[in-house]
């Protein structure tokens, strides 16, 4: 398995500056659909396929497959820097000259729905995870479908956390802070836990708080931002407790975060898969000498999820053969294989359920995890709000501020923002 120690900008690292809320349509419990991919003719013609960072690097292994099964296709796979990547959407979504199929960041989706086909109604979006496949509902129409995913939970230094007398995972939020007083306080760390204290990204450790607190930020219709719910100012007065008693910094300095890990100068820390490379890799530390376990819980488990979504452009002049791409690509064979090849979280839940990652009991947290983890609405205002929560958790965290003031401000912004 080739694993990568980056962060995967798919969830929320860009954002794209075009417009559009998607298109109402008749829907269903997946979302609604469009037109049936034709299955009986030959796929033929050529494909060009936009993919991001160490996806795009590994793709043309598995197109050309998807090639030798369909010898009257031609896939031009370009692999793009996630850094380059919003230029290059927004440049080519201007002069109408976007791929026929491509990578999308799951809260990109909304943005470039007027560019997206629907899915078809003959594509089984059943078999996909059901918060990976809720990423893909734009106004009730289905757009593409979940590639892979992925999702964070807490790992842990196994040494400090023996000295500290952790001898069992944590369940609960009580037991959780428990902890991370423990590692700083018995076992010798600086801090208890890595935290970012604010700034982009932030929102994706936070918001999983708020859900699992019992709160919401929108209502069920997506029409209405919800951030002041007491629930969420409970999430985020959680989140700054970490900070307010010294178990967290505030001033974080540098990517130190493996090196900090590995020494046990700051013994846990959130996040997803593909740090696991960088922990053994970087930090030179064994698989035997950390540990993970799943987010721990208030009124209910709850995580992000993130990943990136395969899409089919409207533009394209060979529909059938783009969708049967990613039909291919996401059938369970193929993402075992992917798997295997990148590392990457298979979004079908054969795939999901395969001893190939079940097997690993690494993987097999996540896999579990991805049980309860969610996605901010799938709305096109989305990361104009995001920015303004990383902001909000900002002021909470380092400068003490009140969650309940803070959220009901956000909750004004976000409103004045709108939902698309």
């Amino acid at each position: 398995m080739k694993k990568r120690y980056a962060v995967i900008a798919g969830a929320a690292a860009l954002a794209l500056t075009i417009t559009g809320c998607g298109r109402a349509e008749t829907t269903n419990a997946q979302g609604g659909v469009g037109s049936p991919m034709n299955t009986a003719a030959a796929a033929s013609g050529t494909l060009e396929v936009w993919a991001m960072g160490a996806e795009g690097d590994e793709l043309k292994a598995v197109t050309d497959k998807f090639v030798a099964a369909n010898p009257g296709v031609k896939v031009n796979v370009t692999s793009i820097p996630w850094s380059s990547a919003h230029d290059k959407f927004v440049s080519a979504a201007a002069a109408n000259v976007l791929p026929d199929v491509a990578q999308v960041g799951t809260t990109w989706v909304a943005e470039l729905a007027q560019q997206i086909d629907p899915t078809p109604s003959n594509l089984d979006s059943t078999k996909f995870l059901e918060g990976a496949q809720k990423t893909t509902v734009v106004n009730g129409t289905s757009l593409g479908v979940p590639w892979y995913v992925e999702t964070r939970v807490v790992y842990y230094n196994k040494a400090v956390a023996a000295k500290a007398g952790v001898t069992t995972d944590p369940k609960t939020w009580d037991e959780f802070f428990a902890m991370a007083k423990a590692m700083k306080e018995k076992g010798g760390a600086k801090y208890g836990i890595s935290m970012l204290p604010g700034g982009e990204g932030s929102w994706q450790t936070v918001l999983p708080l708020m859900w699992s607190a019992g709160g919401k930020i929108n209502t069920d219709d997506a029409k209405s931002w919800t951030f002041d719910d007491p629930k969420n100012v409970e999430g985020l007065k959680f989140y700054q407790d970490f900070f307010t008693e010294g178990l967290a910094n505030k001033a974080p300095v540098g990517d130190t975060l493996v090196a900090d890990f590995a020494s046990g100068k700051v013994p846990m820390f959130i996040s997803g898969p593909w740090m696991m490379s960088g922990v053994e890799t970087t930090g030179k530390m064994g698989k035997d000498d950390y540990g993970v376990f799943a987010m721990p819980t208030k009124v209910s488990g709850a995580s992000f999820i993130g990943g990136s979504n395969l899409a089919v452009f409207k533009s394209t002049k060979n529909r059938d053969a783009a969708w049967k791409l990613v039909d291919y690509l996401t059938q369970s064979q193929t993402q075992v294989e992917w798997f295997k090849t990148i590392g990457d979280l298979p979004s079908v839940k054969t795939a999901l359920a395969d001893p190939a990652v079940t097997g690993d009991a690494k993987f097999a947290v996540f896999a579990e995890q991805l049980k309860t983890a969610y996605a901010p609405p799938s709305v096109a205002t989305w990361e104009q709000v995001a920015k303004q929560f990383d902001s909000t958790v900002e002021k909470v965290t380092r400068t003490g501020a009140d969650p309940d003031a803070s959220l009901k401000a956000l909750q004004q912004q976000a409103t004045s923002v709108g939902m698309g």
